[in-house]
């Protein structure tokens, strides 16, 4: 019998776990039968999928593509079951959502009384959570990012834009004096992030163009309320969203400092979803209801 989703989920968990050997130890396989299951597939398809070193696989061109539609299919495969077991028009079930910190703490969360009211039969699965996550692999319905996407088989609504701040407690600015060039950040603690993804470096305005001017700190964090919380203690600078600063400046808990060296330093905020035009109704419903509200956050 021709079994190509499982084939399909192997190829996902060998690409996810880097090996496999890691691979097979999370699905209690022997690493050789993965081995020889990845050749079939690459013979059948007649074109390499994966890149094998002594240290480490790696995705060809043709193998991203793969993986990447791999997601799209057994994503579509789940919610063939979810929809029939529940009912296909029905607007009820879960819908799992994550988002970062910052966003659903100050953006989503307070609209949420208002959608589980309307919709007494959804269930929402909220991950608020900094770090990227799989869509598939977590079995996420809906994801809020800010950034570039870096798959392209994702469908996505734009949220707005999360302008970026450097901001202080008016304390730090005391005791260390306020910078008035980026020339001074050196002599500052510089708070920052400890994500893989995230380069130790705030791009700025200089000369008229932006650099990326490395910056240094004593202490990162894995989401922007501690960066937040820790810049109103007075430990260092921040960089942070407009709107997660917005109420603290406003409070005078933060002074926003350097402004018209980061007055370009923005990114775009997307609802991230799979499905397409299959998109599950609870899904689709909980997309028109939060958009809206979250740009209208955003744009303040």
């Amino acid at each position: 019998m021709d079994n190509r989703a499982g084939e399909m989920q192997v190829f996902l968990r060998v690409v996810d776990a880097g090996s496999f050997s890691e691979a097979a130890r999370l699905l209690r396989m022997n690493p050789s039968t993965i081995s020889k299951l990845i050749s079939r597939i690459e013979t059948r398809l007649g074109v390499r999928l994966l890149e094998r070193s002594s240290r480490r696989l790696s995705l060809t061109a043709e193998g991203r593509i793969y993986y990447e539609r791999s997601q799209g299919l057994l994503h579509d495969f789940d919610e063939i079951e979810r929809e029939l077991s529940q009912g296909s028009a029905s607007t009820g079930g879960t819908v799992r959502i994550t988002t970062s910190v910052a966003l659903g703490t100050l953006g989503l969360e307070p609209v949420l009384p208002e959608f589980l009211s309307a919709y007494p039969n959804i269930v929402v699965d909220l991950s608020l959570n900094d770090e990227i996550v799989d869509l598939y692999r977590d079995r996420t319905d809906v994801a809020f990012r800010t950034g570039k996407l870096a798959n392209s088989s994702m469908m996505m609504r734009k949220i707005g834009l999360a302008r970026r701040k450097i901001v202080a407690a008016p304390a730090y600015l005391e005791r260390c004096g306020m910078p008035r060039s980026v020339d001074d950040l050196a002599e500052h603690n510089c708070i920052g992030f400890n994500f893989r993804r995230v380069a130790p470096v705030w791009p700025l305005k200089e000369s008229g163009r932006i650099v990326d001017r490395a910056v240094y700190g004593s202490l990162l964090a894995n989401n922007g309320e501690t960066v937040r919380r820790m810049a109103i203690a007075g430990v260092g600078l921040a960089r942070i969203a407009h709107y997660h600063a917005r109420d603290d400046i406003a409070a005078g808990r933060l002074v926003e400092v350097l402004a018209d060296v980061i007055e370009s330093d923005e990114e775009e905020v997307n609802a991230v979803f799979l499905g397409g035009a299959r998109l599950p109704q609870r899904v689709k419903v909980f997309l028109d209801f939060a958009v809206p509200r979250l740009q209208a956050f955003l744009a303040l």
